[in-house]
């Protein structure tokens, strides 16, 4: 049984604790913040049994096999080293740190410590990406792709009355794309590879984030734009055009009704039931890397692949 232990408190991080009671393998022991007396009224609140007051604490118990970072962007680099330093499994979420060059540093040093590090991208092991990427082959050569992810912060209103929540802080490593942009990122390198070039531009807000923003990146034969806003809703579904079909995807960052269409009209529709914001399939990913069923060489090279082209979006935005 693995036992693992949060930082952070905030939405996902409630996500990710109800991932793990479903998950066999695993299981949450304990909780961490900054402020010991709100981890214990986190702690009470989610069932967990112990809550520490600060990373030192939990880093320092020997029965914490790993640790899952839900912390503000900005500090999940110094968290996740001082994790694996401390010999504990790393699930990070993402984006996993800002830099490719940083992740594949993390990933060096934990392989020398023997701990595994994983980037939390529910993306990658959502059923419903599965189900787009098996039906690739039924489109025909692929010329286009247009993925999607706007959704207007609740959040948003504070910035407006004149507050810089972390989400929206640069410093903090808030922002659009690396809120929403990094999963249709992840999907296009998931799907398609690494692109060979980058263009994109963004809209700017007041605490000097980007609010939105659309990329475009480049493969040989195939172009995919990126559009992602955390200042404004799409209710557009993306698409994955082929010369024969196309892919109608009804939530990017994880899949519940895949249609497709083809070129007479004909569709043929996928769905599932599973809930749109569950993060069930990597939390049984890091159990079997953890537990030596796999290995994570793969995982992490696709996120180092995400963060370079990340690097790319932000240099052709300036």
């Amino acid at each position: 049984m693995i036992r693992i232990a949060t930082v952070g408190t905030s939405v996902i991080t409630d996500a990710f604790i109800g991932a793990v009671s479903r998950t066999a393998g695993i299981e949450a022991s304990a909780v961490s913040s900054r402020d010991e007396s709100k981890a214990r009224a986190y702690a009470d609140r989610v069932g967990v049994a112990r809550a520490y007051g600060g990373l030192d604490a939990l880093l320092a118990a020997d029965d914490i096999d790993a640790v899952y970072i839900g912390s503000p962007n900005s500090a999940h680099g110094g968290q996740v080293a001082a994790a694996i330093d401390a010999g504990k499994h790393v699930l990070v979420e993402k984006p996993a740190v800002a830099s490719a060059t940083e992740w594949d540093d993390l990933v060096a040093r934990a392989r020398r410590r023997g701990v595994v590090l994983i980037e939390a991208m529910r993306t990658a092991y959502d059923p419903g990406i599965a189900a787009v990427g098996e039906r690739l082959d039924g489109l025909g050569v692929i010329r286009r792709a247009s993925f999607h992810y706007a959704k207007r912060s609740s959040r948003y209103d504070a910035v407006l009355a004149g507050d810089v929540p972390n989400i929206f802080d640069p410093a903090m490593g808030g922002g659009a794309l690396a809120d929403l942009g990094v999963y249709g990122v992840h999907a296009a390198v998931l799907l398609f590879g690494e692109p060979a070039r980058v263009a994109a531009s963004s809209v700017p807000i007041v605490t000097g984030a980007d609010g939105a923003g659309i990329a475009v990146l480049e493969y040989a034969g195939l172009v995919v734009d990126v559009g992602y806003s955390k200042i404004t809703t799409s209710t557009r579904p993306s698409e994955i055009q082929g010369e024969e079909a196309t892919l109608l995807i009804d939530h990017l960052a994880s899949p519940r009704r895949v249609t497709r269409v083809a070129s007479d009209g004909t569709e043929t529709v996928w769905t599932s039931a599973a809930p749109v914001d569950a993060l069930d399939g990597e939390v049984a990913r890091f159990v079997e890397v953890v537990s030596g069923s796999a290995t994570p060489d793969e995982d992490q090279e696709r996120t180092a692949a995400t963060l370079r082209t990340l690097e790319h979006i932000r240099a052709a935005v300036r």
